[in-house]
């Protein structure tokens, strides 16, 4: 699903509850969220969606790689990157067999 599906969707759901929105204020709803996600996460803080999930930072220490192509090494600084642990209700909601 891309962010534009998800943004027809919330609108679509918002309409059949009898509570129109316009497609401009799902996209701003949309993107704030997104907006926070990502300033919480890069302040390293953890963010918890009960029954969805866990996004949080792993730290990658510094190591060195080599180049594919030319077969010579190369450092790779560490880095902190997102992490999603989906929660329990996801799991089990896409483990259901296919009917």
């Amino acid at each position: 699903m891309t962010k534009s599906e998800l943004i027809a969707r919330l609108a679509e759901r918002l309409n059949e509850r009898g509570t129109p929105l316009a497609a401009r204020d799902c996209e701003f709803a949309v993107k704030t969220l997104l907006d926070a996600m990502t300033e919480a996460l890069g302040h390293r803080h953890r963010i918890e969606i009960r029954g969805f999930g866990t996004f949080s930072l792993s730290y990658r220490p510094a190591r060195v790689g080599r180049n594919p192509k030319s077969g010579a090494q190369v450092r790779v600084p560490e880095k902190r990157v997102p992490h999603f642990k989906p929660g329990k209700d996801l799991r089990e909601r896409v483990d259901l067999p296919s009917e």
